[in-house]
């Protein structure tokens, strides 16, 4: 159960839940292919050099497997951390993915995060000053984008790329009208 549907008041209702966008996860496996690729370019850069720096013309002759074996082992142990720096980028984003929460209610936009500590950033909806939607090239083509809420005395929330920002910001506007009109009766 989403941390919002437990918070809800009585008479409060869900109107929308962001979503990360897939253009997050291909970042996110983009580090882990990055970072190999590094660690695979500095081990290849040891096997070319290593030679010429210790006069080692016997290490040329060898296979690819050999020359591995061969090359100093902290080269190896940093290409290896390298590599490990890949993948924990690439689980730090899928941690911060699994657990942040975007949903707008009909009182109130809640934003939380957090895997162990929980941090819960609320703006009730008679509160937000002006939504901006922050979108690039790539975020037009591709239908993703942050969105950035301004709030009376509460200062700028922005949030992590996600799906359809323009329909987040619609039903913001959604609950701001319905808010407006619940407070006129």
């Amino acid at each position: 159960m989403l941390y919002i549907q437990q918070s809800l008041a009585e008479d409060e209702k869900l109107i929308h839940v962001a979503r990360f966008h897939w253009m997050y996860n291909v970042v996110a496996a983009f580090n882990i292919v990055f970072f190999f690729g590094l660690a695979v370019v500095i081990i290849g850069v040891a096997i070319k050099f290593e030679p010429l720096i210790f006069h080692n013309s016997a290490m040329a002759r060898l296979g690819l497997i050999d020359q591995i074996k061969t090359i100093h082992p902290g080269v190896k142990i940093v290409a290896v951390m390298i590599f490990c720096i890949g993948l924990l980028k690439f689980a730090q984003m899928m941690i911060i993915r699994a657990t942040t929460e975007i949903a707008v209610t009909s009182h109130r936009l809640s934003y939380k995060r957090g895997l162990v500590a929980r941090y819960v950033g609320e703006i009730n909806i008679d509160r937000i000053e002006g939504v901006n939607v922050l979108q690039g090239a790539l975020g037009r083509i591709f239908g993703y984008g942050r969105v950035m809420v301004r709030g009376t005395g509460v200062g700028d929330i922005l949030l992590p790329p996600i799906e359809k920002p323009i329909r987040f910001r619609k039903a913001i506007e959604a609950a701001r009208s319905k808010n407006k009109k619940g407070n006129n009766d």
